[in-house]
């Protein structure tokens, strides 16, 4: 078969997905919309930030949440857990938390009848398959660095034994970015593990209104769990298999590298303005976003719009700006923006 146009996918491509896997397909649109529905009987609006959350979960990444106080932060990441057939732990970040507060700590317990003392493990919050890292950059690093290992091989290493964490294992993480009194900014390599940078912002005037009216109204009902582990583990298993158009996965590449200053291609404003870009994990979430948010959308493949609509959540926290960007009151954000615009014309 011929290509139809370069860097398409072929027809033997295209038709290479499986009568089962069409049907997943129309299935995931079906559990994407009961979703929204229940996540919208406690959240009003963020619309964006809810597709972006389900973006993540199919594609078995990790989301920050960053936004002021007041906005909802921990109430939509515990609406998502509660439509979710999964367990679900809340860890409240603070500056005397300590790793073994997160990943378990051994105990000593003795037999009663003979006296034999042994060390048995106590598991901590972070055996679970969604967790809530509230207020995370509220903790010393040390602490904040117990996350790195789950998040990335998705095991906790405690003495001299390794636990396998239970998948799925989604890491969802709030911060306030207005303020730096008692905190601790996460470093680049915990920001890293992050697939999604989400911002959330002030809701419109209607929109607040609701919020009002609704959570002052009494008792809200409980929520209705839509979708189990092994459900949701076919889900993540039909996004890795969407095929990726050639085009798509070279935009995503070449958008990646034009973050880096000492990249060749990098456009002159970054060269100026970019202290330091992002690295090869940045392609390879662009690509897996774009895939999922395909799948959440019904579609067979994703095309270049997929990729501009995840790049700013993708690339945001992983673009330092330089002395230049500050002076001249450009934001990473800003840079990201015209990046993309330049990119992806």
């Amino acid at each position: 078969m011929r290509k139809a146009d370069a860097g398409m996918l072929t027809e033997e491509e295209t038709g290479s997905q499986s009568g089962g896997d069409i049907q997943l397909l129309e299935q995931l649109t079906e559990t994407r919309a009961r979703l929204e529905t229940q996540i919208a009987r406690r959240i009003v609006g963020q619309t964006h930030v809810v597709e972006k959350l389900l973006v993540a979960l199919l594609a078995g990444g990790h989301a920050l949440v960053v936004g002021v106080p007041g906005l909802a932060k921990t109430t939509l990441i515990a609406t998502l857990a509660e439509t979710l057939k999964l367990p679900f732990h809340r860890i409240q970040f603070t500056p005397d938390l300590m790793p073994s507060d997160i990943t378990g700590t051994e105990v000593m317990d003795e037999d009663p009848d003979t006296g034999r003392r042994v060390f048995r493990f106590v598991r901590g919050p972070i055996f679970a398959n969604v967790i809530l890292a509230d207020e995370i950059n509220r903790t010393p690093p040390k602490t904040q660095a117990a996350l790195l290992q789950a998040m990335q091989e998705g095991e906790v290493t405690v003495g001299n034994e390794t636990f396998p964490l239970d998948r799925p294992f989604f890491v969802l993480a709030t911060q306030n970015p207005i303020e730096h009194e008692g905190t601790y900014p996460l470093p680049e390599a915990q920001l890293d593990r992050f697939m999604l940078e989400l911002r959330i912002t002030y809701p419109s005037f209607d929109e607040e209104a609701d919020v009002a009216s609704m959570t002052t109204a009494g008792s809200l009902e409980p929520l209705e769990s839509v979708m189990d582990g092994e459900r949701l583990a076919e889900f993540q298993e039909l996004v890795r298999r969407v095929p990726v158009p050639p085009s798509v996965v070279q935009a995503a590449v070449r958008l990646a590298r034009s973050t880096r200053p000492d990249d060749r291609d990098a456009p002159g404003f970054i060269r100026e303005m970019i202290a330091w870009g992002a690295g090869p994990r940045a392609s390879q979430y662009l690509v897996l976003g774009a895939k999922s948010r395909a799948a959440l959308h019904g579609r067979a493949a994703p095309d270049l719009e997929d990729v501009r609509a995840i790049a700013p959540d993708v690339l945001r926290h992983r673009v330092v700006p330089g002395f230049e960007a500050e002076a001249a009151g450009r934001t990473a954000d800003d840079l990201v923006a015209e990046l993309i615009a330049s990119v992806l014309a």
